[in-house]
Formats: C-alpha cells, structure tokens, sequence
C-alpha cells in the first residue's frame, strides 16, 4: 500500500484484517514508526483497535519503501497547482518507487483520484523503464468513495467502479477487491473509472453550488433560506441540499477542477459551480467583518468573533480545504478579535482553540460555520450577535 493517509491506512488494515500480508509504505518516518506501534496518526472511528490488532497479529507492518509484492495499490495525494491544474507528482513519484520491486504477474492498482488519462500514464511510466515487463503485469484503477467518520465501513460495503487497462487487468482487480469488498464490484475500462470518481464529486459540488447561490439570493431578499427549502423540499421530486459556508474535503473542493483542466471548453457549468461554492466563502467573510463593524461603530470597542466550528463537514476533525478555517484563518490575519472553537479536535491539537462554553460566554458576534451536533442545543444570550450560515440552529 502506498501511501498511509486517510485513505491509504484504513484500507491497508482492512485487507491486513482478511488474513492477507500487507506492507505499508510511507515516506514519513513518524507515520510508519507509529503504525509500527499499532498505533495511527489519523482520527477515524474502529481504526485504532483495527490496526492494533493487524500489527500485533503481524498481517499489518509499515515501511519507508516497497518490498516485492503480488498486488500493489497506490493511494497518495493528487492535490493541484497554480490555476487548479492537477499535480500528480505523488502518483509518479510512488510509481517509481515501486518499479524496481515488479515482478511478472503483479496487479497495479491507482486508488488517487486522478484526472482522466493518469492510468495510462503510469503504465507508460512503468513499461518505458522495465520494458520486459509488457503483457505480464496487470494495470487497473479502483477509486474509494468513502465518508470521513465512516471510512472502514464504507471502504467494505460501497460499491465499487473497477476499471483495467485491460479486460485481464480488471478481472484480476475484481478478484483482489472480492476479498475485502462486499458491495457490488462494477467491471469497466480505467478512462470510465477515472471519470467516475471525478463526476461523483463534480455533481455533489453542483448541488452545493445551487443551494448556496440561493442562500445569498434569499439573503438579499429578506427570505429565510431553511425555511423556503425546506417548504420546496415538500415536493416529490425535489430535494435542494443545505447550504453552507462553501465546501471543503479533499474530495468535492478538488476533484472537479481536474475535468475543467482537462475540458475547459465543455466544463463551463462545473466550473461555475466550484467558482459559486468558492464565492460563498468570501460572502460569509464579508457579512461577518460588516457585522463586526457595525457593533465597533455602536459599541466604541472591537467585538468578539466566535468561529464555531473548523471542520469541512459537521462531526469530524478533519480540517482539509475547510472553508470554515479559511474564514477563522483570514478574520485573525485581518486583526479581527477572534475565538476559534473546534469540539471535534483532540486535546493535543496544537490550536489555539476555545472550548463551546466559554467562546459563548465572551464572544459578542457568535459565528456558526459547521453544524455540528454541540452546537444544535445551545443557551445562548439574547444580546448576543449571531451569525448562522451552516443552518444549525434552525
């Protein structure tokens, strides 16, 4: 398995669960040292106990470098450069890593999310320095589709796209991923796979986009957003998402930038979607520094900021592209008084956080970003300022 990350380890301890030897690869020294501990470096519920007990049983074990193997899957970061174009140094890095190790009959699996071609890309990578190894090595792509808070779950029940270079190579996936999967296993060619993790995203994103535009256009309106969804909602065939302070993960906020850079001439409404998602951000900005300024003016004194909330989704730790830690970031480097509360991050967490009770407690202008469930009951002060733009106290 290369890569031990939010994807990467769970799955690594799911297969290891099922009896099979797996070796983890990562090139944090901490990382495969922890692991090594059985112990893990991410927050995922089951996760720990999982790996404890795969490395104790030694059907788990975490290394800086590939080791020779049957089946290899690959599972870094794609994140994206300037301009939003895809950066797949992780995934030809981790393949040239590995190359050495080959051996006749290996199954290469691409997990990344990658844009649309990257499978072939490797294959090239592969065969242009073992040359030998053409016709005798299977290349296939399997993107996850999973939920942070969820992972171990999903990772065993979801359904999964399964696409190879060839019909070979994607039988012989279908056959590994039958010994840990048990969703339906969907038999394609690696283009369609690609484009399949990519459209999932993308269609999320677009419905977003739709209820946060209609956030800000409610706003304008003197329309009370949950309230007109909800009642919209009633109809049989409607069902309009709850809007928010933009989207975050490395999922929805990532993905659909790889078709646009990839068909920026046809992807004109998926890209307007991520530009509405990313707009939304800079709104919730804006209505909050106005609102901290019009108490300084009735006030003579600077307020209070409570950020509630810097996950990207309610219930999580997890802070990746979080737009609620985009708007808490920017407030405090504006000069803005701000109290940053996150009840979903460990006590070690380096953060300087604020617990729920006292950011309630001396905060003047209460900010809610993410709705999580500890916020949903809160006594809060009538002269309190409040700001709910994630519907949590609706």
């Amino acid at each position: 398995m290369m890569g031990l990350g939010y994807i990467g380890l769970p799955t690594a301890a799911l297969i290891a669960s099922r009896g099979l030897k797996v070796t983890g690869v990562d090139i944090r020294e901490d990382v495969v040292k922890t692991i090594n501990q059985g112990k893990i470096h991410i927050v995922e519920p089951d996760l720990d106990g999982l790996v404890h007990h795969v490395v104790k049983e030694k059907h788990l074990k975490a290394a800086t470098k590939p080791v020779e193997a049957d089946v290899y899957l690959i599972a870094v970061p794609t994140p994206f450069k300037d301009n939003h174009v895809p950066d797949l140094s992780y995934v030809l890095s981790a393949t040239k890593n590995l190359i050495p190790t080959l051996k006749k009959g290996a199954l290469v699996i691409l997990e990344s999310t990658s844009p649309v071609g990257t499978t072939e890309k490797v294959q090239k990578l592969i065969f242009e320095e073992r040359p030998e190894l053409k016709g005798h090595i299977h290349i296939a792509y399997c993107p996850e589709r999973v939920l942070p808070g969820n992972v171990l779950h999903e990772l065993k029940h979801n359904d999964r796209a399964i696409g190879g270079i060839n019909k070979d190579a994607t039988d012989k996936a279908i056959a590994f991923y039958k010994h840990f999967v048990v969703g339906e296993l969907h038999p394609t060619n690696a283009k369609t796979a690609e484009m399949v993790k990519l459209v999932e995203n993308a269609s999320r994103d677009n419905q977003i986009a739709f209820a946060n535009e209609l956030s800000v256009i409610c706003d304008k309106a003197g329309i009370n957003v949950w309230e007109m969804i909800n009642l919209a909602n009633k109809h049989p065939r409607v069902n309009i998402l709850k809007p928010g302070t933009g989207v975050g993960g490395h999922c929805i906020a990532v993905d659909p930038w790889f078709i646009v850079s990839e068909f920026p001439n046809e992807s004109g409404l998926i890209k307007k979607s991520r530009e509405t998602n990313n707009y939304k951000t800079e709104w919730v900005l804006e209505k909050i520094k106005n609102k901290a300024l019009a108490f300084k003016i009735e006030n003579d004194r600077e307020a209070k900021i409570a950020c509630m909330g810097l996950a990207f989704k309610p219930d999580i730790d997890d802070l990746r592209e979080s737009p609620a830690l985009y708007v808490a970031k920017t407030l405090k480097k504006g000069g803005f008084s701000t109290l940053d509360v996150e009840p979903n991050l460990k006590e070690g967490d380096t953060r300087d956080l604020t617990t729920v009770s006292d950011a309630i407690h001396q905060a003047d202008i209460i900010v809610f970003l993410v709705a999580h469930t500890a916020f949903k009951t809160l006594d809060i002060d009538t002269s309190k300022e409040v700001l709910d733009f994630c519907g949590v106290r609706q």
